[in-house]
């Protein structure tokens, strides 16, 4: 087989890969639909939606599980490509809006409105955005030194993690009488996500996957090396920097929706790196497949596993992202 022969099958694999994810995808958000503390048969699933017969279903299917499974495709994704950019941006494969502080800096201006300002539900996403982004270009000034050093990045990030950490817990001991309607927020849940969620949450997934997917060459020669990437024309800091507001767009409307979701980000970049590889142009939509997948299939199985009782995703995130970022941490260590 020839060289080009061999690229092109490389080429044809990846491209299977991304099909099995995205059939991933759609199993997931079926079983979604389906399960949870009541499971509704395929056929009143297929009638709902084809609008033929009136199921009993009808309620639960549109009202409680579409939205909620749409919110959870779109958090998934939202993260996943949050953490595929920051991993390339700051040259470090545990980089995760949660772990580098992000996803904290955007939890802690969603809790100063939950609980200060509660009758301003509309503000919650941009001002998380504004501590979200304040907090990723502090951790990107702390890790640069004369480039960018991987290692500072997570010492920064966990360091700006407890300092917002106590800040949270500051707000929950003054603010005590108010904490019982952001348990959900500080847990990362889907309880009670509706359509009203996925108004918000959807303008800002469409906006930045698009500026995502329009920066995927930029990110490709950031792949390269900074020397090299400039030889070729690119402007690396603005490139950083622009790809890092996005990431950091992402991943707070993401916290606005849901609250403080942890390693999505993590798990699915790397997952998908080792299996498609670098090349952004197959990496971002594996990612987006996977990481809507396994948030879906995350929050199916949080529904059933103690039903009636729900276990919220952040708890089952939190119990298969902690192993694997310690499995992570000694690799690199290695």
């Amino acid at each position: 087989m020839s060289k080009k022969e061999a690229l092109r099958d490389r080429a044809g694999w990846k491209g299977f890969i991304v099909v099995i994810f995205a059939v991933l995808m759609v199993i997931s958000t079926i079983f979604s639909i389906q399960f949870g503390s009541a499971n509704i048969p395929l056929k009143d699933i297929w009638t709902t939606f084809t609008g033929d017969i009136q199921s009993d279903f009808q309620n639960i299917i549109w009202n409680i599980r579409v939205p909620r499974t749409f919110v959870a495709i779109l958090v998934g994704a939202n993260l996943a490509v949050a953490g595929v950019l920051l991993q390339g941006i700051m040259k470090n494969p545990l980089a995760d809006p949660y772990i580098i502080g992000v996803s904290s800096g955007a939890g802690l201006a969603g809790m100063i409105v939950l609980i200060l300002y509660p009758h301003l539900p509309h503000i919650l996403t941009p001002v998380a955005f504004i501590g979200a982004t304040i907090v990723a270009f502090t951790v990107y000034a702390l890790a640069w030194e004369k480039g960018i050093a991987p290692t500072r990045i997570i010492l920064a990030g966990v360091a700006i993690s407890a300092f917002l950490g106590s800040g949270i817990s500051a707000l929950m001991v003054f603010y005590s009488d108010r904490v019982q309607g952001t348990i959900d927020f500080m847990v990362g849940g889907l309880s009670a996500r509706s359509w009203p969620q996925v108004e918000v949450i959807l303008p800002y997934s469409i906006v930045g996957i698009l500026l995502a997917i329009i920066g995927i060459r930029k990110m490709n020669l950031l792949m390269l090396g900074d020397r090299t990437a400039k030889s070729l024309g690119a402007r690396v800091e603005w490139i950083r920097f622009s790809m890092t507001a996005v990431a950091t767009l992402l991943a707070a409307s993401a916290v606005s929706v849901i609250g403080l979701l942890g390693f999505v980000g993590l798990i699915v970049p790397h997952t998908a790196r080792l299996i498609v590889g670098n090349d952004y142009r197959v990496l971002l939509p594996a990612s987006i497949f996977l990481g809507a997948a396994i948030l879906t299939a995350s929050d199916t199985l949080g529904r059933i596993m103690f039903a009636p009782i729900e276990v919220p995703v952040g708890v089952i995130m939190g119990a298969l992202g902690a192993p694997f970022f310690l499995y992570l941490l000694r690799r690199k260590m290695v």
